[in-house]
């Protein structure tokens, strides 16, 4: 009891308290009103809203299938993040926005947005915790009103024509971890941060910024002579007026070479194009029998990270395919901001390539440039197991099951590895069947292992939860509500979820076969069919009769105990592998010689579940 009032003392100190409030109807009818507003109020050159944004429609969680919306649940029209960038919108910000009572990210970054960004922002996206509106041309000053968007972490206000002083207030936000004004037209000190501090770079390109990591402020120093100040001061406005005027006009004659490129090449990616000057950085590899390799042949090879190579994008980034002028296919994946340093994110990157195993997506290499950070994988051609079970196309047979067997079970082993023989033992916090890639054989490789632990900030706060850092809505084990902690049997939690989908066919959290008053997730359907014995309802049509009835419905019996709502009835991903295996036996799967013994005693658990703690919470 005292926990739950503790978390929902935390619900309420995070402003989050709406979504216990508000009801699903007014929740609903103000979030499509949202949508619509903001498609109404920005101009769409290439019909990005105006394809996918149809809401001649009635069913609930539809605009959550809409471009760039990602909802609470993919149930309900609640949106929780609203992802627009480099769609070519122009028009000034969508103020109707606020109609998305429950949003906490907001990205409009590299459009053609212009005028100013509203004083009353903080009243519009009042719980925002990630704001870009980046690469634009918004003009004006810098609200102060953003200081009082308390949950920010993120603030991108970079590439736009903001003039003014940073406001001094900002320097309050307590959460904030990344803040960029660059290139833009800014005078006056910088702001200094209560927990956070910032480079350079975030500041540069504004002609009139000065204070903390610039060079120091005119006048900042005191002197007895009066004349000699004001003289000074005379002197420095009109040599700041000078140099801003140079700066301006090199801004603007920069500025409309980038619109003009922009208009030429609408797909393009700002981020990726920043590195064209320094193409000559190394990609570090792994492995030795692969040819050395640059940034530039990366860039040729995902032509310049275009977004018609994209391949896949998650929690932790976005993954690119690239192909070698030797026709030898790769994987590029572009980290999401890292909370690392460079010292540390190189010596995970040492550790995580020195992992092995055949059921793991092999590490090749990786890159830094500037901000970016790059990694290098070995090309997956027959893509995510979610796509191979949910995709429908036309003449596409749904997977047979000794397919879908074999994957459960190697999977499994790949799990289990990680968690009981890998060393440094690694938990996988996002596991999905996102994550599950397959080679040309459909041999199963775990993707992402080891990348929760770069992209997790050092605090617990209530956003770490709520923005996905333990997992994707369906797959996320209930006590991390409660805990804020993974631990190796939230992982177990998460791959449950995986073998459901394998025997139903079923989305984590859209399920077809139940009835439309159903909400809940695919867990929560399976615990209702249990609950009433009709658990052979939810095994997926195509598989049935077809002679293999006794072992998927001991697949969705190890699932169901994965699944569990006290971690502590849940076994632990060795003993999934063991049990599937065994189901398995007559194709071979596996050989003797496979099988692996832990090495911890019955306490790895435990242990593994107080490291996790300490490292979450900062503890050493």
């Amino acid at each position: 009891m005292m926990l739950g009032r503790h978390f929902l003392k935390i619900l309420i100190s995070y402003g989050l308290w709406f979504l216990l409030s508000c009801s699903l109807s007014s929740c609903t009818e103000t979030d499509i009103a949202c949508l619509k507003n903001i498609k109404a109020s920005l101009e769409d050159p290439f019909s990005y809203l105006k394809s996918s944004w149809d809401f001649n429609n009635n069913t609930e969680g539809y605009i959550c299938r809409f471009t760039g919306v990602d909802c609470w649940h993919p149930d309900e029209n609640k949106v929780l993040n609203l992802r627009l960038s480099d769609m070519g919108l122009k028009g000034r910000f969508p103020v109707g926005i606020q109609n998305c009572t429950s949003i906490t990210g907001v990205d409009l970054s590299s459009n053609n947005l212009a005028g100013p960004i509203p004083d009353n922002i903080s009243a519009i996206i009042p719980f925002v915790t990630s704001l870009d509106l980046s690469s634009n041309n918004f003009s004006g000053g810098i609200p102060k009103a953003l200081a009082n968007c308390s949950y920010l972490n993120i603030l991108k206000l970079d590439h736009n024509r903001l003039s003014g002083q940073i406001p001094p207030e900002l320097g309050l936000l307590a959460r904030i971890k990344t803040f960029s004004v660059a290139n833009n037209l800014l005078t006056g000190p910088v702001p200094s941060f209560l927990n956070a501090s910032f480079s350079g770079e975030d500041y540069a390109n504004n002609p009139g910024l000065c204070g903390g990591v610039l060079d120091a402020c005119p006048g900042s120093s005191k002197s007895p002579h009066t004349g000699v100040i004001a003289g000074a001061a005379i002197g420095g406005v009109t040599v700041a007026a000078l140099i801003v005027g140079i700066g301006m006009f090199f801004y603007y004659r920069k500025m409309s070479k980038i619109k003009k490129k922009k208009d030429d090449d609408p797909e393009g990616n700002k981020w990726a194009k920043s590195l064209k000057g320094i193409k000559g950085i190394k990609v570090s590899m792994f492995e030795k029998s692969i040819s050395k390799m640059k940034l530039s042949d990366l860039m040729k090879a995902t032509n310049s990270f275009n977004k018609d190579n994209i391949i896949g994008s998650g929690r932790t980034g976005t993954m690119y395919k690239a192909v070698l002028e030797d026709g030898t296919s790769l994987m590029v994946k572009r980290l999401q901001d890292s909370q690392r340093s460079e010292k540390e994110f190189v010596s995970e990157m040492s550790t995580l390539g020195s992992v092995k195993h055949p059921n793991l997506v092999p590490l090749l290499g990786f890159c830094m440039a500037n901000k970016e950070r790059l990694l290098v994988y070995k090309y997956m051609p027959n893509g995510t197991l979610h796509d191979n079970l949910h995709t429908v196309d036309e003449g596409k047979k749904p997977m047979e099951w000794p397919l879908r067997l074999k994957i459960g079970i190697r999977a499994a082993r790949g799990f289990a590895w990680l968690h009981h023989n890998c060393n440094p033992r690694i938990i996988h916090r996002n596991i999905s069947s996102k994550c599950i890639l397959l080679d040309a054989d459909f041999e199963p490789h775990i993707s992402d292992f080891g990348l929760a632990r770069l992209m997790n900030p050092v605090d617990t706060h209530l956003s770490t939860f709520v923005n996905g850092e333990f997992g994707d809505l369906g797959y996320v084990a209930p006590e991390y509500a409660k805990t804020l902690v993974a631990t190796p049997k939230g992982d177990v939690y998460s791959f449950g979820t995986v073998l459901l989908e394998l025997v139903t066919g079923e989305r984590p959290t859209h399920i077809a076969k139940a009835p439309e008053s159903f909400k809940g997730s695919l867990v929560e359907w399976i615990t209702q069919l249990s609950s009433n014995s009709q658990l052979q309802d939810a095994i997926d049509k195509s598989l049935v009769g077809k002679g293999v009835d006794n072992e998927i419905f001991q697949v969705l019996k190890v699932a169901c105990t994965c699944v569990l709502a006290n971690p502590k009835e849940r076994p632990t991903l060795f003993e999934v592998y063991q049990l599937l295996r065994a189901i398995g036996e007559k194709y071979h799967f596996t050989t003797d010689d496979e099988i692996m013994m832990p090495s911890d005693n019955g306490d790895t658990d435990y242990i593994e579940e107080l490291i996790v703690a300490q490292e979450v919470r900062g503890v050493n």
